[in-house]
């Protein structure tokens, strides 16, 4: 829920990011205290097995607008980035990695255009991608194409989780069911008022990527999965294929047959077996996707676990008055 008064709260998942923190603080703390209104920075610590949240502690000390919130296990990049916004106060909510591939300076530039345009959502969109590999440029590409087509044009081509959403938004992406969402899709379906702030990207500060291959392939497949029923439709197609390439086969073989040649045909018979079991493994496979994920569903287990929030921690309360209530509520001063 928003707290009133707080203007803007930053959110920042991370997952063994202690490298990179220092010069992340460099950058975003100036940006922010140039606002000149009250925020507040929700670093999510995803269970890294660094030091990251011994160097957040540390940052704490003297940036009493950061707050800490531990997960008791690693929850995967979606689910951190979802556990900041759910804890995230402020009437404007900004989400950012911690790479520093988006730059923090952008922030302040959205909060003003959500401001004078009356925006709910403003998406950094990257206007040039030239420090990532040629392969990640064609597969980011492939994958803003196809969820375009699925979601719709609301999805920006170049958007990833950088983006600054309205309490209105942040309150509507509660209301969703979603166990797991996808935000990068979610938000776009959602529709409200968006503008967009445009940014070269950079190359990573320090460390090294959270996202290898396989998570961008099971990115996609959530994203897939999440939003369409094109895949069971597609399984329906190849079947409907299969059926007609068997029924030619049938034609051949009959002729095949009449002319006694059978032996010659073994080819064709062998490629149709192998053609049809694939089919069949695949509509399977894409079958077993979406029942596995009803199953999930079905079972309603929450998708992270928060170990601890400095928002509630005692180093809030000044350590020379900190007050207790005991068993009979009597109120004790330590």
């Amino acid at each position: 829920m928003s707290e009133p008064g707080l203007t803007l709260s930053v959110v920042i998942p991370m997952f063994n990011e202690e490298a990179v923190i220092p010069l992340l603080v460099q950058r975003l703390r100036p940006a922010l205290d140039g606002v000149g209104e009250p925020y507040e920075v929700v670093a999510v610590d995803d269970g890294s097995r660094d030091a990251t949240y011994a160097v957040l502690q540390g940052v704490r000390r003297t940036w009493p607008q950061l707050r800490i919130v531990r997960l008791r296990r690693n929850s995967g990049h979606q689910a951190a980035l979802n556990a900041g916004l759910m804890s995230a106060r402020g009437a404007y909510v900004a989400s950012i990695d911690a790479d520093l591939q988006d730059p923090p300076e952008k922030i302040p530039e959205m909060l003003e255009l959500a401001r004078t345009q009356g925006l709910d959502i403003v998406y950094g969109v990257r206007s040039d991608r030239g420090t990532d590999t040629r392969f990640k440029r064609w597969t980011a590409g492939a994958y803003y194409r196809l969820m375009r087509r699925m979601v719709g044009r609301n999805v920006p081509s170049q958007g990833g989780d950088f983006r600054l959403l309205s309490r209105t938004t942040v309150e509507a992406l509660r209301e969703l069911p979603e166990r797991a969402p996808v935000l990068r899709l979610l938000v776009p379906w959602i529709g409200f008022p968006s503008g967009q702030v445009s940014y070269v990207r950079e190359e990573r500060a320090a460390g090294s990527t959270k996202y290898p291959l396989r998570k961008m392939i099971m990115l996609a497949v959530d994203s897939i999965t999440n939003f369409s029923a094109a895949p069971l439709r597609l399984a329906t197609w190849l079947g409907v294929s299969g059926m007609a390439i068997s029924a030619v086969l049938v034609v051949m073989g009959l002729i095949a047959y009449a002319r006694g040649t059978v032996v010659p045909g073994w080819s064709s018979l062998f490629l149709a077996v192998l053609l049809l079991g694939a089919i069949q493994l695949l509509c399977l496979g894409l079958l077993g996707e979406y029942v596995g994920r009803l199953y999930t569903a079905v079972q309603n287990r929450p998708a992270y676990f928060i170990a601890s929030d400095t928002e509630s921690s005692p180093a809030r309360v000044p350590a020379s008055r900190t007050a207790v209530e005991d068993s009979l509520g009597e109120r004790v001063t330590l």
